[in-house]
């Protein structure tokens, strides 16, 4: 085996088992976040008994799912009952495999004992794989999660559990669309699918939350949908559906889909920031910016705090899904499928034409592509993003509500 195959199978595999542990670290984490973050919305006290502040409660119902009883439905379809939470944890898990969490690392050549030479070439780059072909990738990934919810309701021969895979279905469906439209307009602003290259373009414009602030707006929403979280969680809605599509699942079974769950918020919450927040790029520096030949303290300590303003950007969405979920009801279905296909639909098509037409304009003025030119799309989004807001709020929150004193009138 060549020092090279060596090299990248050690950085490959290093990677790998990093995020691996970061992810199941930080739906630990997210867990009791959630946990306390809602008792305190709800003025409770939440997990406070198991370990200090209730930090190993998640850690006690791990060790209770690993020795309750496992159920299989006996009319139901045994391997696909089995396949099920497999197939949904493995496509939530796979997702972040494209997304870049760090400043790459500078190349190297070392030696180990019993083991030989080991090279990388090139600089290390921080994410798993860079794939040309990028976001494309995560959206055909999450449409692959569905089948894991599908095949769940399908196998456990229960109606609640059939209802709830077969919502599931119909919202992914409705919602996959609006998220792919919005990503055309960042496709239109940097010219490439790439999120490394995407976070390049960020680092020499601006953050594309300005530049592209409606096509955040639809992404956010759509990222709620996508990941089943309120108020879409109309494929497990308890009071309708007893706990949707896996009603009939216990112990580890269960447990696997509530890692799911929350991998996939990890994963969307970490692409946001990359999409729409510059990804590991530190604001209102250049110094991130720049790669190391050799390896030395300072690229080291560049990595590093790259490493934590990603993972900053990446928790604050992360508890933007557990504000929101203590905060609004869920809504009913046909509000669901009129936001999906009304609303963000249509808003995307025509937030398409104004982004392109601007970026056209743009191009033949001159414009270099710098801080006045995220300036300017900024610029042009506003009008655009608050006539939708305002079309979409009706004078409901925003404008107050109309009383209409009628016994006045008469």
């Amino acid at each position: 085996m060549s020092p090279e195959l060596k090299g990248y199978l050690l950085v490959t595999s290093v990677k790998i088992l990093s995020v691996f542990i970061a992810l199941m670290v930080g739906v630990l984490i997210i867990v009791w976040v959630e946990r306390r973050g809602s008792a305190f919305i709800q003025g409770r006290l939440g997990p406070n008994r198991v370990g200090p502040l209730g930090l190993m409660q998640n850690v006690a119902d791990g060790l209770k799912n690993f020795i309750k009883e496992e159920l299989v439905p006996p009319q139901g379809d045994r391997a696909l009952f089995l396949l099920a939470p497999l197939l949904s944890f493995t496509a939530s898990l796979i997702l972040c495999a494209v997304i870049p969490f760090a400043a790459p690392l500078p190349p190297f050549d070392i030696t180990l004992p019993l083991l030989g030479r080991f090279v990388h070439a090139g600089p290390v780059k921080l994410m798993i794989a860079d794939l040309p072909v990028g976001f494309l990738y995560i959206l055909a990934v999450s449409s692959v999660a569905v089948y894991g919810i599908v095949l769940a309701g399908w196998s456990s021969n229960s109606k609640y559990a059939l209802l709830g895979g077969l919502r599931a279905s119909a919202q992914m469906i409705s919602y996959e669309l609006a998220l792919g439209l919005s990503l055309v307009v960042v496709l239109l602003l940097t010219g490439n699918v790439s999120l490394g290259e995407i976070v390049g373009f960020q680092q020499r414009t601006t953050w594309l939350v300005f530049g592209a602030l409606l096509a955040f707006l639809m992404f956010h929403v759509a990222a709620f949908a996508e990941t089943n979280r309120l108020p879409f969680d109309l494929p497990e809605a308890e009071s309708e559906l007893v706990a949707g599509y896996h009603a009939e699942y216990s112990a580890m079974k269960f447990a696997i889909f509530y890692l799911a769950e929350y991998v996939a918020l990890l994963t969307m919450s970490g692409l946001i920031a990359t999409l729409f927040f510059g990804g590991w790029d530190i604001p209102f520096t250049t110094w991130d910016e720049r790669v190391a030949p050799a390896w030395s303290l300072e690229a080291v300590l560049r990595s590093g705090l790259t490493l934590a303003a990603f993972t900053v950007k990446a928790a604050v969405f992360a508890w933007t899904y557990v504000w929101v979920r203590w905060t609004l009801p869920r809504f009913r279905y046909d509000q669901l499928m009129y936001l999906g296909w009304k609303v963000l639909v249509p808003a995307a098509l025509g937030y398409i034409v104004v982004m392109a037409t601007a970026i056209l304009v743009l191009e033949r003025a001159g414009v270099p592509q710098n801080a006045w030119y995220g300036l300017a799309l900024f610029l042009v989004n506003l009008p655009f993003t608050a006539l939708v807001v305002f079309w979409l709020d009706r004078r409901r929150v925003l404008g107050g509500t109309r009383r209409r004193h009628v016994g006045a009138e008469a």
